[in-house]
C-alpha cells in the first residue's frame, strides 16, 4: 500500500473531491491510498481503521466459511465505500477487500471522524443511500441468476474482473459466484473465444471484443 503526499495528494483531492458528501471539513486528515492489484484493502477478521471510498479502480469482497471454503461476495468499484459496516456497527465480522486492480481510495481515519461521521446528517443521508443501492443490486445477483443464461452472467463477471483487458479468475471462484458447474463454465468460455470475444493466453484470457462482452452484461441491466 502506498499513501500519496503534497501534491499527489492534492491533486486527487481537487480531482475526486468528496466535500459534498460532509457537513464539516474533512480535507486536513484524510489520505489517499493505492492498492496494487492483488493486494488486501482491508483483511477478514482485521477490523480496518479507515472509512474508504474508492476514487479509481476495482475490488473483490471475500468470506471464509466454516468449512474454510472461500467465496466470493460481491464488487467494489469507484464511488463505493469500503468499510462502512464497520463504521455503523461496534461488533461486525469484517470480510476480506482485495483490489482488483490497481486501485486508489480516499482513507478517513475513524478516530478522527467516527463520531462527527455518526452525528453528520448530511453524510448518513448519503450513506443510507448507498446501503440501499448495495442491497438491491445484491438481490438482482440472484435474481439474474435463474433469469438469464450464464453467457450473459459470465460476460458481465469478466467485465467486473478484467485488468486491462486481461481476465485471470480462478474457475473454482467464478463457479462458486456464478452458481454453475465446471464444465458448464469451460464450454461458455471455449464458445466465448470461439466467437473472437476472447483470446486464451496460458491460463489467462485477453478480451479482444470488449463491445460484444458489454452487450450481452448490459441485457440483463436492461431487463
Amino acid at each position: 500500500m502506498k499513501i500519496y503526499k503534497n501534491d499527489k495528494r492534492q491533486h486527487y483531492l481537487d480531482k475526486y473531491s468528496i466535500a459534498h458528501l460532509f457537513s464539516f471539513p474533512i480535507e486536513e486528515n484524510i489520505q489517499v491510498h493505492e492498492y496494487k492489484r492483488d493486494e488486501w484493502i482491508i483483511k477478514e477478521g482485521m477490523r480496518p481503521d479507515f472509512l474508504f471510498y474508492v476514487i479509481e479502480g476495482k475490488a473483490k469482497i471475500y468470506v471464509t466459511h466454516q468449512n474454510g471454503k472461500v467465496s466470493l461476495l460481491n464488487f467494489i468499484n469507484a464511488n463505493d465505500f469500503i468499510g462502512e459496516m464497520e463504521l455503523l456497527n461496534e461488533v461486525y465480522y469484517t470480510k476480506g477487500i482485495q483490489s482488483s486492480t490497481k486501485t486508489v481510495c480516499f482513507a478517513l481515519p475513524f478516530h478522527h471522524y467516527r463520531t462527527q461521521m455518526l452525528e453528520d446528517v448530511t453524510f448518513l443521508r448519503e450513506l443510507t443511500k448507498f446501503l440501499s443501492i448495495k442491497a438491491t443490486q445484491m438481490a438482482a445477483k440472484y435474481s439474474q441468476s435463474l433469469a438469464f443464461p450464464l453467457e450473459n452472467r459470465l460476460a458481465d463477471f469478466i467485465l467486473q474482473t478484467a485488468d486491462e483487458e486481461v481476465y485471470k479468475e480462478k474457475h473454482v471462484t467464478v463457479c462458486d459466484f456464478l452458481g454453475v458447474s465446471y464444465r458448464h463454465l469451460l464450454h461458455v468460455l471455449a464458445h466465448f473465444c470461439e466467437l473472437g470475444y476472447l483470446k486464451k493466453d496460458g491460463r489467462r484470457y485477453r478480451i479482444q471484443q470488449h463491445n460484444r462482452l458489454y452487450e450481452l452484461a448490459e441485457k440483463m441491466r436492461n431487463k
